[in-house]
């Protein structure tokens, strides 16, 4: 599975804002320097997760982006798929290769899609998250 250059900006990106949750909403100039993304580009990103409802914009000197929701409520399926759109395994052999064999690989792939889908949503962003230095 490789996920693209735009989807690690995505998931990048919605782990700052979970990380600097409590703060409000985050410019996107700030995101792309700490992040080291092109701020164009990540303009463009944001705004793709706030049409999926994964942020919210909030315009004027204070704006920003923030998660609608709380990081444990947020899966990286979800953030994979507002980029990517629906996650999907397909594969076309073409010819040379038996119906049978053709419906076999299918199933296989559509049981492999299945399984990763599964997992890729019971990952929430709030695990993804470095746990803040305990105060000892």
């Amino acid at each position: 599975m490789k996920l693209s250059r735009t989807v690690a900006y995505a998931v990048r990106a919605t782990l700052q804002l979970a990380q600097l949750q409590a703060e409000g909403p985050v410019p996107c100039s700030h995101l792309a320097s700490t992040g080291k993304m092109p701020e164009r580009f990540l303009l463009q990103i944001l705004r793709n997760l706030v049409t999926h409802g994964i942020l919210r914009s909030t315009r004027g000197v204070d704006g920003g982006y923030a998660l609608v929701r709380p990081a444990d409520q947020i899966s990286l399926l979800e953030v994979i798929e507002a980029i990517e759109g629906p996650y999907d395994s397909t594969l076309e052999l073409g010819d040379g290769v038996t119906d049978d064999s053709q419906a076999q690989l299918r199933d296989a792939f559509q049981q492999v899609t299945t399984n990763t889908r599964h997992q890729l949503e019971a990952i929430k962003l709030s695990q993804l998250l470095t746990p803040p230095p305990s105060a000892e």
